[in-house]
């Protein structure tokens, strides 16, 4: 017997676009096998052979060995394709026995786990059978009607009382009636299912049914119908007649040492399904009582069911070791199963892990590699340069030299690394910045250093985290490491187009510190010609860092101490200074010498986001590379001072609040008369507590505010508090966290999220009281709970978002839509979240926009740069029509125009970019970090007292929009419309904010009238709603009757 050669591809994969998974029919199943398996042994346990029709059978999955049958009579290659006579085995390669599937003919029909079991049920759908009924009909507790016959029941009836079965199948069983119970009988009645009449009355029924209930119910098993019917799959295929047998390579057996052995599950959940349906096979040849037969094909269904999904329905199978089983299904699902482990992603060689510790030292583009992990990531390279240099002549030389470690080897290792990048990652790798490439500079010791401004991109922190180097192999791969991944290219986020290579935590301390201005230091005032006299005195001790000196200058000054928003460097004018003096500090000139040349002189006291305007301002002005040396050198500034300015906490640091215990008894007082109020029935107990939360969360804030008056009072003095610093600079730390510590720890939540009205009065440095301390760990355990749980969601979402997107790519230049969509900026409760100038940077216009004056700002279809932008605002242009990825009109994809510019590399977006993954990362990303967040804060509630009243933010002028008021007796105005809003314009007549007012608000300014930053514009009640009269006079009750239109309740706490 001859088979054609394993070499010729019996059926080529033919080139295909998709892959369609369907239902496979018990004929399919059976001409897939190769053999039925009918016993449950697997090898023998003295030849390690495998037993003959078992789960490892050579005759039906092929030689154990290459080119040689079982019994030997049939070796070498020259008898390849022979079936041996002997032991029926074909001679061909071992590898089939990855890919040969068996079969098992099941004695009685099973039902699949997932069509039944599965949300929605498939089969209960079909057969219009409630999940319930269906299962005590398969796991043998109820009989179905199949042929009601004359019987008084209708088909698929479902008869749980077996005297009543019995009754009717006496009565009527001559009459033509037949019930049945388990898979059987669910397959008999899947076979009558006409999927094409069964759709036709499903429309009709639908068409002609008024509830919605009812309609939705028949659109759910349509769906399913529908599904069948287009498919040309048939019902009854759900219920089993035949199981595949995965190929044994997939479910392996291995000897360990001391004759035991180790076995993946599925050959376990596969032993119970051919025991128990070889005893089922025995019993019906004896033809044994029914109640007997019945069980074990109840347990043969079980069997099966945990073969394909353990633990879907009933208990989990369990091992030898009380763990649980690994199903089929178990095997495809998840992080671990086949897709996401061995098909989407697999091990790579090449590759290690360490630690991570921090390399300040090192330049933007290096990492530190251990001496150690190179040698041996490098060893292709060391030894083809050993063979070329000439220091050995074959392979096995050039490995023993390796192993040796001769001092050579080092030599060309530091050659090989010159110019080759590595990649390097860190898990959960949740946006493309996750992995970059650095150029490696062999470091001693085991641990990966890497530079303190990636960890941002790589959320990496230095408290035992681990890094994998991956290693670019050919010189395309090296090209595009350096050109493309490179940690200093990518200095900006795709997300935002922010730099996130920014300055944190202890270089922000530092560059904060160096930029602070201290009253009162030694030299304060004295005037200098030119920076580097400025840096004489500070090393002859005349100055102090933090010294106020007036420096004369001749250039141009951004000067943020007199800026509207004194950390926009970007956006303050530049002013010009011709040999002027300038107020500044010995920090500030000693900053702007390590600033690169033609910079303007940045006057002012620097936080996180200065310095993240700094990054942004010499990148848009400069480009990269000048940016990158800057990074570098402000990175060292910051450390240096840090260093130098010795900031540490002590416990007389939390400043706690002088009046405290005054805002405290006041609030007590307030709850007091709360509480009377609602025993006097003038208020609810839902009114009650919203005033007892508003009370106390508003206290909170005046606690807060106090405590952070007087540290800021403190701090204009000169004394330098390490907490407010640490807070106020954006390094550590937020103002909730200091409140805490100082301040009060104000309302805590429980986990519902509900707040408890009992506040914690106390602050972490006076200490909680033991009922306090209980109050606080509701939130505390939330917080640690929510963050384990979430994560994992917010990683799904992300490859959710990936999935639906990843189709979107730049497909074309211009799509050639007129369409598009108007933008202005995100104005909330009266404060600009983001300006119109930030949300069309980069965009292309889809209008002429023009200045009053009439002169074109921007022409159509041209991109808005950050001047551009700049200009439209000063214009006092409110909104712009921009082109968007939403009217595009590519047939695929998107087109460059609509989308705009590439925010990683500031230019517009190259045909083939991946926008859609980049969108759904940009969103994933912060969704993960986001989770992280209610562990920090500790579970304090989150809830801030509702909003009550509105101040102004700038200085300007009140303007009236659309506002009808009338004057109450107290003088104020009350607001008597719905639509109305107020406005504060500064002195050129630009809106500076605008606010909608409530019905009923009480008006605190009259039209046009000044105001100051901070002064009440408007108040009113948040829990009241206002039913107002515009007119005086007397009121009167009309059709108010007790029991018709009017009903007295009496509340049962206060009577």
């Amino acid at each position: 017997m001859y088979r054609s050669s394993p070499f010729d591809m019996a059926n080529p994969i033919a080139d295909f676009d998709a892959i369609r998974i369907s239902l496979a029919s018990p004929e399919k199943i059976r001409s897939w096998s190769h053999g039925e398996v009918t016993k449950p042994e697997t090898i023998n346990y003295r030849t390690f052979k495998p037993e003959r029709d078992g789960l490892f059978c050579a005759r039906i999955f092929g030689p154990v060995t290459d080119w040689e049958c079982l019994c030997g009579k049939y070796k070498r290659m020259k008898h390849r394709g022979v079936i041996c006579d002997k032991c029926g085995v074909e001679v061909t390669l071992s590898k089939v026995r990855r890919e040969r599937l068996g079969h098992i003919e099941l004695a009685s029909p099973c039902s699949h786990v997932w069509f039944f079991k599965g949300l929605p049920s498939r089969i209960g759908h079909l057969l219009d059978i409630s999940l319930r009924d269906l299962e005590s009909v398969l796991y043998f507790e109820a009989y179905v009607v199949v042929e009601p016959g004359d019987a008084p029941v209708k088909e698929r009836e479902i008869i749980k009382d077996e005297a009543k079965y019995r009754e009717l199948d006496q009565q009527y069983r001559a009459a033509g009636f037949k019930a049945m119970m388990g898979a059987e009988a669910i397959k008999e009645l899947l076979k009558r299912v006409d999927v094409e009449t069964l759709s036709t009355e499903l429309r009709e029924k639908m068409r002609n049914e008024a509830s919605l209930q009812k309609r939705l119910k028949y659109a759910k098993r349509l769906k399913v119908v529908e599904a069948f019917r287009k498919s040309g799959n048939k019902p009854n295929w759900m219920i089993l007649d035949v199981i595949p047998v995965i190929p044994p390579e997939l479910r392996p057996l291995v000897p360990l040492d001391g004759g035991r052995f180790a076995t993946s599950d599925l050959n376990d959940l596969y032993r119970r399904v051919i025991n128990r349906n070889n005893r089922l096979k025995k019993l019906m040849d004896l033809h044994a009582p029914e109640v007997i037969v019945r069980n074990e094909k109840r347990m043969l269904q079980e069997a099966v069911d945990a073969l394909f999904d353990n633990g879907r329905r009933g208990r989990v199978l369990r091992g030898a070791n009380n763990r649980p089983l690994k199903s089929l299904s178990d095997t495809l699902k998840g992080k671990q199963g086949r897709f996401r482990q061995n098909l989407l992603g697999k091990r790579v060689d090449y590759s290690g892990r360490s630690v991570i510790v921090v390399g300040p030292e090192l330049k933007l583009h290096q990492c530190g590699l251990p001496k150690k992990m190179a040698l041996e990531l490098f060893k292709p390279f060391i030894y083809h340069r050993l063979e070329q240099t000439g220091h050995c002549t074959t392979i096995k030389q050039a490995k023993e030299m390796v192993e040796q470690q001769e001092p050579i080897v080092w030599d060309i290792l530091e050659e090989v690394i010159k110019d080759h990048p590595v990649l390097l990652n860190r898990a959960p790798t949740l946006h493309r910045l996750g992995i970059q490439a650095f150029e490696p500079v062999l470091v001693e010791g085991k641990a990966i250093k890497i530079h303190p401004l990636v960890c941002t991109a790589f959320n990496a922190d230095f408290d035992g985290d681990q890094m994998a180097v991956h290693i670019p192999l050919s010189p395309e791969a090296q090209v595009e490491a350096s050109v493309l991944m490179l940690a200093s290219h990518n200095i900006l986020s795709p997300a935002s187009g922010q730099p996130i290579t920014v300055p944190t935590q202890d270089m922000v301390l530092g560059l904060y510190y160096l930029t602070k201005a201290k009253p009162g230091a030694k030299g304060e005032g004295r005037a200098f010609a030119n920076i580097d006299e400025v840096l004489l005195a500070l090393e002859a001790g005349e100055v102090e860092t933090l010294s106020p000196i007036r420096l004369r200058f001749t250039g141009e000054v951004i000067d943020l101490t007199t800026a509207y928003d004194d950390q926009d460097i970007t956006h303050t004018d530049e002013v010009h200074y011709e040999r002027s003096f300038l107020n500044t500090t010995v920090g500030r000139a000693i900053l702007n010498d390590h600033l690169p040349e033609g910079m303007p002189y940045i006057n002012g006291l620097l936080k996180k986001k200065g310095i993240g305007q700094l990054v942004n301002y010499t990148y848009l002005r400069f480009g990269l590379e000048v940016t990158v040396k800057m990074l570098d050198e402000i990175k060292s500034l910051g450390f240096n001072f840090a260093t130098r300015a010795g900031l540490s906490i002590g416990i007389d640091d939390m400043v706690v609040p002088d009046n405290k215990k005054t805002l405290v008894k006041d609030a007590e007082k307030q709850g007091v008369s709360v509480q009377q109020q609602y025993l006097d029935g003038a208020i609810t107990n839902g009114e009650r507590y919203n005033k007892v939360i508003e009370i106390w969360s508003a206290i909170t804030e005046k606690v807060a505010d106090e405590m952070f008056g007087q540290m800021q009072q403190r701090d204009k003095e000169g004394l330098i508090n390490p907490i407010y610093v640490m807070a106020d600079s954006g390094a550590r730390g937020s103002k909730q966290q200091i409140r805490q510590l100082s301040g009060m720890r104000g309302l805590m939540a429980k986990p519902s999220g509900e707040i408890i009205e009992t506040p914690i009065t106390a602050n972490f440095r006076e200490g909680l009281t033991v009922l306090e301390y209980f109050i606080s760990t509701h939130g505390a355990r939330k917080g640690l709970a929510d963050t384990a749980l979430k994560t994992a969601d917010s990683g799904y979402l992300t490859r959710r978002l990936v999935d639906v997107a990843q189709d979107v790519i730049i497909s074309e230049y211009d799509c050639g839509t007129v369409d598009g969509i108007y933008v202005s900026g995100i104005v909330e409760a009266g404060e600009i979240i983001e300006p119109l100038r930030d949300r069309i940077v980069g965009r292309v216009s889809l209008e002429k926009i023009k200045d009053y004056d009439g002169n074109v700002i921007v022409d159509i279809n041209h991109e808005i740069t950050e001047d551009l932008a700049g200009s439209i605002q000063a214009a006092g242009i409110e909104r712009v029509k921009i082109r968007s990825v939403l009217t595009c009109e590519s047939k695929r994809g998107v087109c460059v125009m609509c989308y705009g510019r590439n925010l990683a590399s500031g230019r517009l977006v190259e045909l083939g970019e991946a926008t859609g993954v980049i969108a759904a990362q940009s969103i994933g990303e912060p969704g993960t970090q986001l989770t992280m967040r209610t562990f920090h804060i500790g579970g304090t509630a989150s809830r801030v007292s509702e909003q009550s009243r509105l101040e102004a933010k700038n200085n300007g002028a009140v303007r009236f929009i659309n506002l009808q008021t009338v004057k109450a007796k107290s003088g104020d105005l009350v607001v008597m419309n719905r639509q109305g809003s107020i406005a504060v314009v500064d002195e050129k007549g630009r809106e500076r904010e605008r606010y909608s007012v409530v019905y009923g608000a009480k008006v605190k300014v009259n039209e046009g009238d000044p105001v100051q930053l901070g002064q009440v514009l408007v108040e009113w009640d948040p829990y009241t709603f206002a039913i107002l009269t515009e007119i005086g006079g007397t009121v009167q009750f009309k059709d108010l009757q007790e029991g018709i239109t009017l009903h007295e309740e009496v509340d049962e706490v206060t009577g």
